[in-house]
């Protein structure tokens, strides 16, 4: 649960800092994005080590490909700013 929610806010941080030219809140959105992606980095590793057993289908899984794919999709935090 708790990734979905932060791959949401993720997304609506995008949306909101290309349609805003507001300089604080751009600020706040840059702040923001970068604490939320360093918590789906650190359960993306939690999940990595999880993942070190040989089923194919288990809860690790999961959540190791679920936080693989909202980084990938999110590796926006560098390009962020040249929008």
């Amino acid at each position: 649960m708790e990734v979905d929610v932060l791959s949401n806010r993720l997304r609506n941080i995008k949306q909101s800092y290309k349609s805003t030219e507001n300089i604080a809140l751009k600020g706040r959105l840059f702040s923001e994005n970068r604490n939320i992606f360093k918590r789906v980095n650190e359960i993306h590793k939690i999940a990595e080590l999880l993942n070190k057993n040989n089923e194919k289908i288990n809860f690790s899984n999961l959540l190791f490909e679920i936080t693989k794919r909202i980084l990938n999709e999110n590796k926006f935090e560098s390009n962020l700013f040249f929008l």
